[in-house]
Parts: C-alpha cells; sequence; structure tokens
C-alpha cells in the first residue's frame, strides 16, 4: 500500500497538484467573497475536484511520455517508467480522475467544469507533445497552467446554464477579477519555466526537450529569463489598478517583482545554473504568497 501511495503521487505530480489546487481554492474564496458567502462545502468540493482533473492531466502527460521519463535522472523512478505501475493502470486512474473531477466542478458551475476538460486537453494532448517540437510550447502550457484562477473563481458561483447567477456582483467584477488573476499567473509562468528549463536543460536534452526560448543556454535565453521576470513587476501592480487589490498586495508583488527582476538581472550577467535557480526559487514562493495575501487584502469591486 505504500508503494502504491508513493506511486500515486509521482504519477499526479503531487506537489504541482497541490499548487494548483492552492490557487484554485484562493481565487474560490476571493469570488464567495465578492459576493458575500462562503459557502465551504462548495469549497471543498472544488478542492476535491481540482485535485482530481489536474491530477489527470498529470497523469495523461506521464503517460504519453513514459519513454522520454526513462531518459531524464529527474523522472526516471517514476511509476511508469520503472514498471511498477502499468499504462493501463495509470490510463483507468487519470480517466477516473478526469470524469469524476470534472463531475464534481461541474456540479458547482457549468463553465468551471468545461474549462477544466479543456485544460486537460490543452495540458496533456497539445503542451506535451510539443514540448519536443518548439520552445513555443511555454507559452502554449501557459494557457492551461493559467486557468486554475478562473476555474476556481466561477466555481465560486451558482450555475446558471451555461453562465452562472451573480446578482451581488456587477459584470465589470465578474470579469475583471478572475481574468486579471489569470493574466498574473500567465506571466508568471515565463520565468518559472524558463529557469527550470536553464537549470534542467542537459536532462532534457536527453529527452529531446526543446523548452529554453532558442533551445539551449545563450545570452538571448537570459535576456528572456530577465524581461519575463522583471514584466511581474507592471502585473503585480493590475489587482490595485482595477481596484479590487489593497495597498498590503500592492506592496508584497511589489517587492516580489523587484527580486524577480533582480535575481533575472543576475541571471543575466552571469548565465550559471546557480542564478537560474535562484530565479526559480523566487517563482515558487512568490505565486502562493501574493496570492494568499490578496485573500486578505481584496476589495469587493461592486
Amino acid at each position: 500500500m505504500n508503494q502504491f501511495i508513493s506511486d500515486f503521487n509521482k504519477l499526479v505530480k503531487l506537489r504541482l497538484t497541490l499548487t494548483v489546487v492552492f490557487s484554485a481554492s484562493i481565487a474560490f474564496l476571493i469570488g464567495a467573497t465578492q459576493q458575500g458567502d462562503i459557502i465551504w462545502l462548495n469549497w471543498l468540493i472544488l478542492t476535491v475536484g481540482g485535485f482530481l482533473v489536474t491530477g489527470s492531466a498529470n497523469g495523461f502527460n506521464e503517460i504519453i511520455e513514459k519513454d522520454l521519463d526513462k531518459l531524464m535522472k529527474r523522472t526516471a523512478d517514476r511509476p511508469l517508467p520503472t514498471g511498477r505501475m502499468t499504462t493501463g493502470q495509470a490510463l483507468v486512474l487519470s480517466l477516473f480522475m478526469g470524469l469524476f473531477g470534472t463531475l464534481l466542478l461541474v456540479r458547482l458551475n457549468f463553465l468551471a467544469g468545461l474549462l477544466s476538460v479543456f485544460s486537460i486537453i490543452l495540458y496533456a494532448f497539445v503542451y506535451t507533445p510539443l514540448k519536443q517540437k518548439s520552445p513555443i510550447a511555454v507559452f502554449v502550457g501557459a494557457f492551461p497552467g493559467a486557468l486554475p484562477p478562473l476555474i476556481g473563481y466561477y466555481a465560486a458561483f451558482k450555475s446558471a446554464g451555461f453562465g452562472f447567477e451573480y446578482s451581488a456582483v456587477s459584470e465589470a467584477a465578474i470579469v475583471l477579477t478572475p481574468w486579471v488573476l489569470f493574466l498574473i499567473q500567465f506571466f508568471w509562468q515565463f520565468p518559472h519555466f524558463w529557469a527550470i528549463a536553464w537549470v534542467a536543460d542537459a536532462d532534457y536534452k536527453n529527452a529531446g526537450f526543446r523548452l529554453l526560448p532558442t533551445t539551449k543556454k545563450d545570452s538571448i535565453s537570459a535576456w528572456m529569463i530577465f524581461l519575463s521576470a522583471m514584466i511581474m513587476i507592471p502585473a503585480g501592480f493590475l489587482p490595485w489598478y482595477y481596484g479590487f487589490g489593497g495597498m498590503i498586495f500592492t506592496i508584497v508583488s511589489l517587492v516580489g517583482g523587484l527580486v524577480f527582476t533582480y535575481y533575472g538581472f543576475q541571471h543575466l550577467r552571469h548565465q550559471t545554473d546557480s542564478t537560474a535557480r535562484k530565479v526559480m526559487f523566487t517563482s515558487f514562493l512568490y505565486l502562493p504568497l501574493t496570492q494568499l495575501v490578496l485573500l486578505f487584502d481584496f476589495i469587493p469591486l461592486k
């Protein structure tokens, strides 16, 4: 049983899945706060449904890449390349998680369920095969990677056919809030994934992955990491600009964006794995910290 739990955690990429669920959960609470009513049972349903949908997408990803995972040190111990789990077993688990997770999200809101299906398809069947073909895979992967705030936010509203009921919230608020959260998470992924791609470049090359902007560690890729890190400064001002981010959130986001930019500049100067790793670790901290601060420094739009 312990081995199965360990293999299941690796199949669903537990740490990544929990990060995604955290992002969706924060967006749900923001949407519920905007309505003035947090239904904790719905939050629990979102959390479970989001976990299953994300785990499903990661499972399909590992099924498709099982032969490539054998070629990389960071993935060689996953259950599929080691043979501890068969492709059929992983497929059944991934299908079950995808179907059940989507049903749970549809129960909350049809749009949230629809977006979850779209995220699985885009991540597993578009982004995954693109990783071997072109660096544009990072751009494509940024879309499903930024969908959790949309899914979580819309899940906070009651379904009304293809839309949702939002009598307590203005149309402007229900459009601006989730899409600003989407944009911040979308922009964040470029310094995040390019820094990872720089650090893991040798391992990725063994599997034929082409994720750096120029497919190699050069000054252009370093410039792209720096510029994408610098974009996080204006991105952090978006909630304040649109009137739902408080001063504390804005200050924390500004500091985070400056740290991103500083380490991005250091990487541009030195272009080492060590400097790329600092950008990567900054990205690990920036997103959950700013999202959590926004939850407690949120100004409901009416």
